[in-house]
């Protein structure tokens, strides 16, 4: 049986589903202005959303089970109770159409929202961003850039997101992250920047020839 949850509690998962990726506190309240924490939070990791740390933000995603309650939601003809506006009736009766287009046509809301593969369309676009800025500062193929010098190059990303892709291209072996050697060298930027893998903190980036 479907489990119905709160307004907050169903808003966010609807926000992780839209987003297709991890999405931090701070990227929930400037997209949906509110953050996933407190009761809420405890409420969904129970099985619908796993949360990690990064930095001091929670960074959050949809479990698998978090997938199908979204599928399950949308199929649903009223939203949870109290109704509290017609216009939320209105757009859950979009939502069944729009699901059962989905369904009609044999496609999951996972395809849809993370492009097919588990990737989010904006995470593709962030890569490829990744890729620019690594061009424009390795002075030799395979070379090693500072990540901090490669962040300043990537406008307002996410840092939750940029750490998402760059431990992705790390584990595909399209790139390697590793700490600086000489940790007197490192910046109060440097250290900030690091992307945490293994409980270790990484400060330079390498990325293969394409």
């Amino acid at each position: 049986m479907h489990e119905r949850l709160s307004h907050k509690q169903s808003a966010a998962m609807m926000a992780l589903m839209v987003h297709g990726q991890e999405m931090s506190n701070p990227d929930l309240r400037a997209k949906a202005g509110f953050a996933l924490d407190g009761k809420d939070r405890h409420k969904l990791n129970e099985k619908y959303v796993s949360s990690r740390k990064s930095g001091r933000a929670f960074v959050h995603q949809l479990t698998d089970d978090g997938w199908v309650w979204c599928e399950e939601e949308l199929a649903a003809l009223t939203p949870p109770k109290p109704v509290r506006s017609t216009l939320t009736v209105v757009a859950y009766l979009a939502l069944n159409r729009f699901f059962e287009y989905l369904r009609l046509h044999n496609v999951s809301l996972k395809d849809v929202f993370t492009g097919g593969d588990g990737t989010a369309p904006e995470a593709v676009k962030l890569e490829d961003m990744i890729l620019q800025a690594y061009r424009k500062l390795a002075r030799e193929p395979r070379g090693w850039v500072g990540l901090a010098d490669l962040r300043s190059l990537l406008g307002d990303a996410a840092d939750a997101e940029v750490d998402a892709v760059l431990k992705q291209l790390s584990r595909t072996g399209q790139a390697k992250l590793v700490p600086e050697s000489n940790r007197k060298v490192l910046t109060a930027a440097d250290r900030a920047a690091a992307v945490r893998i293994g409980g270790e903190e990484n400060h330079m980036l390498s990325i293969e020839a394409s």
